[in-house]
Parts: C-alpha cells; structure tokens; sequence
C-alpha cells in the first residue's frame, strides 16, 4: 500500500468509524423506539378486545361447568355468557383481520368453538373433555400476550410490564377454581382430576402473587392489591381454598367437598372485578410508560445526529489538514528514495557481483537531522549502507571461495597428474609383469576418477572445463573417451553414428557430462549387465542415451533427480547432498551447453538417462581418403576419393601400432621410447588385450601436466583375471552405494 494511500485511509478510516458508530446507535435507538410504538399501537388495538374474550371465555367455561353440573339456572347463564362470547370474538377478528399470522393460535381455537359447545349441550366427551378447551384457549390469548406485547428493550419498561402476564395468569388460576367449584354443583362432588386440579390452580395462584406480581408493582399499585387482598371477599376466598383442602371427604366417586364453598360464588364475582380494575391500570401504565420512552429515544436520536455530526465535520478536517502536511514533506523523501532504490542501488549491487569498485558519494549518507522526516532519510540511508555491505562482503566471499575451490583442485590435481605419469612410468618399467600391470591398470583408472572429482569442485564453484582440443571430434570418439574416463568401462556398449563431430570447444563439457551419467549407471547396475549409450541425430540435434539395467526407482525419486538436472542448487542444497553431487556437476554443465537431460524409467526396468545437445554444437564429418598404414595380421585399404573440403574437416583417425607383453597386456611407452616388441604367444591364441586409457586427455589447464601420445587400443576382451576384478570392484562398489542409501535414510 503507498504511503498516500495510508495516510488517507488514516484519515478515512475514524471518521468513517465514527460515522458508522454514530448510524449504527441511532438505527438501534429508532428501531426500539419504532417497537415500542408498534407495542404500544398494538396493544391499544388488541389488548382490551382480547383481554374482553379472556374473561368472557373464563365465565363461559364456568357456566358451561355449571350446567353440565345441573346447576339450577345455569342454562339461561350460560346462553347469555355464550352470546357475550360471540361479540367479544366477533369484535377481536374485526380488529385481527389484517394481522391473523400474530395471533394464529387463538383464532385456530376459536375456531373450535362451535363444535365444543355442540359437544357440551349433548354431553358428549364428558366434562373432562369439554372444559380443557376453554382452558387451552385462554392460555393461547395469554400467550399472545406474552410474545406480541412483551417487546421492552428498555430495562426500565421491562421492570413496569414485568407483572403484566402473571397478573393474567393468576387471574386464570383463579378462574379455573371458580370453573371448578362450579362443576362440583350442588352435589359437592369432585372427581380425584378435578380436585388435583383445584389445588394446582390455588397453589400456582398463591405463588404468582407472591413471587412475580407483589414484588414488581409500583407503589401505587401495591396499595390497592393491598387493599384487595384485605378485603372480606378475598379473605373468603383464601377460607374456601383453605377449607377445600382440609375439609374434604373421601368418597367412593371421588371427593365430597365441604359446605363453605356456597360462598365462593358472590366473593368471586366482587373481588374478580377489583383484580380486572388492577390488570387494566397495570396495562395503561405499560403502554403510557412505552409512548413516553419511544418518543424520548427519538430525541436522543436527534441530539445523537446533530452532536455526532458536528464532531465528524471537526475531525475531518483536521484529519485532511494533518494528512496534506505531512504528505508535502514527504513527497521529497519519497523522489529521493525511488532514485536510490530503483537506480543507484542495484547499479552498486550489480558493480559489486562483476568485481567492481562502488563510488561511495553515490550511496545517501547520514545528515542527521533531528525532525521525523531527516530521521526516516537517515535510517534509510544506514539500510543502504548495510545492504552494500552485506552485498559487498557475500561477493568478496564467493570470489574467495572460488579462489580457494580452484587452489585445492590446483594443488590436488597436481598431484594427480604426477600420480598419473607414476602410473605410466610404472606401466613402461613393469610391463612384462602381466599380474603387476593390471593392478597398475587398476590404479590409472581410479586416479581418473580422482581427477574427474576436482573437474566437478571446478564445476560446482562456478568454473569452466576449458577444452584444448582444436579440431572437431566425432561422436563415435566422444562416446569412447567419456566410456574410458569410467571405472568399469568394460561394461559399457557404445553405439554411436559417425556422420556427426561436436565442436571442439565443448568437447571435454560434454564428455565429463556423459562420464558422471556413465558412472552413475554402472554403479546402481548389476555386474554382469551392460550400460548403453547410443548417440543419434534428432530434430533438435543430437540425442545421447544411456540405458542400465539398474533397481527400479520410485516417480517421486525421478522428479526430485530431474529437479536438480534442471536448476542449479545453491550452496546449501549442496552442502546438505556432499555425497550425491553428481547430479548438480551434471545440471551445470547441461545449463553451460543449453542441452536437456531427462532420467526415466527404462523399459528394461532400470533408468534411462536421455541428453539433448543442440544442433549448434554439432558438425558435420567430412571423410577424407584413408591412407594405407601397417597393420599386423591386416591388410591394406584402397584410397578413395575425398568429397570437396568443407570449412571443418575431420580426418579418419590411423590405426597405430599397439604393443603388448609376453602375456598380452597392452604395454605403455613414453615419447621417443624404443618400442617394446611382442613376445611369443603360448599355443592356442593368445590372449586379448586390455584396453589402454591415455590420461589427460580433456583435464583442465589448470591441472594439465605433459603427458603421453595416446596410444590406440587393440580390440577388448576381458581374460578370467579380468573379470574376477571386475566382480570384486563389484562387490566393493556394492558397498559403497548401500553405505551412501543407509546415509540418505532419516
């Protein structure tokens, strides 16, 4: 994010907070206050027709229990109850028409009206099933009281109309006693449900009063349940209640109850109407107590705007009068530190990795200044002179690495190449000695392989193989001089085309390149199994397989080998895989000659290595007239003639003249050294030859050392002594490698 835009969202983000705060508290205030109105609008419109239902349903319910009772008169009673009933509910669908959903439930079980009152006059369901429909309707309408008018967020109005609904219910405990009484008739009898119903209803009616109506009325209020509660009618109702519980008899039907229940009816009828008187006041209280708070949150919500407003107006403008300030004087802050970071800084680190000397008066430097913006320039600077530091000191430190890589490979290779004409002194001195020189053999190959190990430190510390061959080199040749710079050579079968030569200048980089692969593939192979290598041309230029017949290797194990081919690690990806760098040499030199290698499973089971080298490094063979030259046991060849010459010509090679021991070997000599002539061979053939590697042949200048004319090789054919050699290098390599996967294990 820039750092105007940081500043401006400084800058936005607490007015637009406080605006946000400011809408949200009002949104809140005005929906209150819109329920409260809604409320108190409702409850206007519903509450006395619905409380009017409630009682006339509660009076109906008793005369319908008188009467199923024979109550004398309860007939003429209970029809005008039922006509009150009808005009109450009559009046409540008119006002709920629109608004049914709210008060589904009690008109579902007005509904229901008529059918149960058809049951009642044919006494039909008993009165057991008769009355319990009264009872759930007005629990419904008091139900509808409690969800659509109980609505206070306010703490304050939710203290006033918490007794609303337990003074409701308490008055239809209170009913139910009354219906209950009036079932029992003149006979005085009560089924064993009906009185347990009696006593629930007395004893849920004396805890309401005491716990949810008593403590939460206002002091008004208070006094005249007070006086209500003292008055002889309800001090008889509390003897009756008293005296159902104590005074009743057990009879076979049911309960016989006592004589004091004659006057439940007169004081019910006067201390109900006092209850009725409380519930109302209760009710006005609420709904005027709920205008006066919806319309003191609408001012608040006025002030609330208005103050929040005006400070809004304040903030931002010192907010935007801050922000342009500080922007002016970072605004040349800000030009200096793109010239640096995006020109002067990376020419310097750019100077630093070529070698070269950095200007220090391009580099910022401390000013010190004291205000905030000089000391933001100045600790940009000391960042700055840190990073040239660090960039400074990591380039001096792979210079000095690759000065140290190249004088360890100088020195070792050195004496390398000392080990080397020791060998081949040896070779010339001893060469009669068949045991001795194959062990010399031996040697030479493994101080080969020494030398090739330097080549790769060279490699690995970002040097070059330089190549002193001056003339093109077939590819045939190429694959046999990478073949001979592998220990168990005898294994590998070379199948190359001679119509193509590699340029000289990469030979010795492609020919290590083939060697590592080549010593990779006879490592992890079974000794008596060949390792293939075959060259031939390709669209894009020249393609090099190598095939072994090696242990199967997981896809995984390829994507993780192919991935260190195609991208060169840095040191301590190399540090951590000391022992298997074969790989990253091979990478380098692939991405020093632009080729692909690819490993993949071979359809022999083992691994298929395949190199593509572009046809920029290829030239075509040009072969001139081969010229007659002494071969024992072979004859000469007829000259042909040579096709015009081409800019690169490369001449067949000439057989030379190879010499061998008394037993066969192949013999060394030095330039300018007498010939050392064949012995006679024992009857029935001598035996073959060993092949002759001639060292140094594509070594560095750093480690070249004067050597040896090479000396062609007769034809290879391992003798019995040879092969037990070779299964007992094997062996020992075998060693070697399950050494190395034991290391790899975690």
């Amino acid at each position: 994010m820039r750092l105007r835009t940081l500043l401006i969202w400084l800058a936005v983000a607490p007015t637009t907070a406080m605006g946000i705060q400011v809408a949200v508290t009002a949104e809140r205030l005005l929906t209150q206050s819109e329920n409260l109105r809604a409320d108190v609008a409702a409850a206007e419109r519903f509450g006395a027709p619905l409380y009017t239902l409630m009682v006339d349903l509660q009076a109906e319910r008793a005369a319908t229990a008188a009467r199923w009772a024979g109550t004398a008169g309860a007939e003429e009673e209970l029809r005008d109850r039922r006509e009150a009933t009808d005009r109450a509910a009559a009046e409540f669908r008119r006002l709920a028409g629109g608004s049914a959903e709210p008060f589904g439930d009690v008109n579902q079980r007005l509904d229901g009206l008529a059918a149960y009152r058809q049951n009642a006059d044919a006494r039909v369901g008993g009165a057991d099933g008769t009355l319990p429909y009264y009872t759930g309707a007005i629990g419904a309408i008091i139900q509808a009281y409690q969800q659509d008018f109980s609505h206070a967020q306010d703490a304050e109005l939710a203290q006033v109309s918490r007794p609303v609904v337990p003074m409701l219910s308490a008055t239809e405990m209170v009913a139910r006693e009354d219906a209950i009484l009036a079932l029992a008739g003149p006979s005085r009898e009560l089924s064993p449900a009906g009185f347990d119903q009696f006593i629930s209803a007395m004893g849920a009616h004396r805890y309401l009063n005491e716990t949810w109506i008593a403590p939460y009325l206002s002091e008004g209020d208070r006094r005249f349940y007070e006086r209500i509660v003292a008055s002889p009618d309800w001090q008889t109702k509390i003897r009756i209640e008293n005296a159902v519980v104590s005074g009743h008899k057990d009879i076979e039907s049911g309960v016989r109850l006592p004589a004091e229940i004659g006057g439940w009816r007169s004081a019910h009828e006067n201390f109900s109407v006092q209850m009725a008187t409380l519930n109302v006041d209760r009710a006005r209280e609420v709904l005027t107590r709920g205008e006066a708070k919806a319309a003191e949150l609408q001012t608040e919500v006025a002030w609330l705007i208005g103050m929040s407003g005006g400070g809004l107006l304040v903030v931002v403008a010192v907010v935007v009068l801050t922000t342009r300030s500080v922007l002016r004087r970072l605004r040349a802050l800000h030009e200096r530190t793109v010239t640096v970071a995006e020109e002067t800084l990376p020419d310097v680190v750019a100077r630093l990795q070529r070698g070269q000397s950095v200007d220090a008066g391009a580099l910022p430097t401390v000013r010190g200044d004291q205000d905030e913006v000089g000391r933001i320039s100045d600790a940009f600077a000391r960042v700055v002179a840190v990073s040239v530091d660090g960039h400074r000191q990591l380039a001096a430190e792979r210079h000095g690495f690759g000065m140290f890589a190249a004088g360890i490979a100088s020195r070792t290779g050195n004496l390398v190449s000392r080990q080397l004409g020791l060998t081949e002194d040896l070779q010339d001195t001893f060469g009669h000695d068949e045991a001795l020189l194959a062990q010399l053999m031996r040697s030479d190959q493994l101080t080969v392989g020494m030398r090739r190990q330097i080549e790769n430190l060279l490699i690995l510390s970002g040097g070059e193989v330089p190549d002193p061959h001056t003339e093109p080199m077939r590819v045939a040749d190429l694959l046999r001089e990478a073949a001979a710079e592998v220990e168990d050579f005898r294994r590998i079968e070379r199948q190359a085309l001679d119509e193509a030569s590699v340029e000289p200048r990469v030979i010795s980089q492609i020919s290590h390149l083939l060697a590592e692969l080549l010593d990779n593939a006879t490592r992890f192979s079974p000794p008596r199994s060949k390792v293939v290598i075959r060259a031939e041309l390709v669209a894009d230029g020249l393609s090099v397989e190598i095939e072994d017949r090696g242990p199967r290797v997981t896809p995984a194990s390829y994507e993780e080998m192919n991935g260190r081919l195609h991208s060169a690690p840095p040191y301590s990806v190399l540090a951590q895989n000391a022992h298997r760098l074969g790989l990253f040499v091979v990478g380098h030199l692939a991405d020093q000659l632009r080729a692909t290698v690819t490993l993949r499973r071979s359809v022999y089971g083992g691994t298929s290595a395949v190199v593509i080298l572009p046809g920029e490094l290829l030239v075509k063979t040009v072969r001139e007239a081969p010229r007659a030259t002494a071969v024992p046991a072979a004859a000469a060849v007829a000259a042909e003639p040579a096709p015009a010459p081409a800019p690169r010509v490369l001449e067949e090679r000439k057989p030379e003249l190879v010499l061998h021991t008394a037993s066969g070997l192949p013999s060394r000599r030095a330039p300018g050294q007498a010939p050392v002539r064949p012995a006679a061979r024992d009857e029935g053939g001598g035996r073959p030859a060993l092949p002759e590697r001639v060292p140094q042949t594509h070594i560095t200048e750093q480690l070249r050392a004067p050597r040896a004319p090479e000396t062609p090789v007769g034809p290879d054919t391992a003798t019995p002594e040879e092969v037990a050699d070779a299964w007992a290098d094997y062996e020992q390599g075998t060693q070697a490698v399950e050494e190395e996967l034991r290391q790899d294990q975690p």
